[in-house]
């Protein structure tokens, strides 16, 4: 019997062990990485930087509370900002500059505005290729055939030797799968 898997939020807040973590790791780290990229940072800053924001999450996850009406995506990035102005503010004071300087940086940052449209495409295109080997190879091609390269059902049957329905059921499955594990992930 299939059944939905409860959202990766909900599978991290209630175990903040397991694949989960893995899954939710390997969906946000290109991202982070990506972001940190984008605010100028040395190789090895950038990777001190997402290590410590999935060290906050790891914290802060387990008292997470996904609200409808919020956004995963700001509140991410909200925390990998406040982690890089932490970094910021400690290098300050190594260096002993003053207050100044820090109150100069701003709450955002435009190097680190994405567009919701680009998010959005990220972290689908990236949710399917995870997912991409839980599924038979017939089912996958059946759904991709039909969905996104945008071929008619029944010439998708055809190729694949399948019936009508089952390119049908095909979608139904990857696309429920999709949305449950992006539940809460897409503002």
């Amino acid at each position: 019997m299939f059944t939905t898997p409860v959202s990766l939020l909900e599978r991290i807040r209630e175990a903040p062990v397991g694949d989960a973590w893995g899954k939710f790791v390997d969906l946000y780290s290109p991202l982070l990485f990506h972001w940190a990229n984008r605010l100028g940072l040395t190789e090895h800053d950038v990777a001190d930087l997402v290590q410590e924001v999935f060290t906050i999450l790891v914290a802060q996850m387990p008292q997470f509370a996904y609200k409808p009406e919020g956004s995963f995506r700001a509140w991410l990035k909200t925390v990998l900002l406040n982690a890089w102005r932490k970094q910021l503010a400690r290098r300050a004071m190594q260096r002993t500059a003053s207050d100044a300087e820090l109150n100069t940086l701003a709450d955002t940052d435009p190097r680190l505005e994405l567009e919701e449209a680009e998010y959005r495409q990220y972290l689908i295109a990236r949710a399917l290729a995870l997912m991409q080997q839980e599924f038979e190879p017939s089912t996958w091609k059946a759904c991709w055939e039909f969905v996104v390269n945008g071929r008619p059902a029944h010439e998708v049957a055809a190729e694949l030797g399948l019936s009508l329905n089952a390119v049908y059921l095909a979608k139904s499955r990857v696309l429920r799968r999709l949305r449950a594990d992006l539940n809460g992930l897409l503002d």
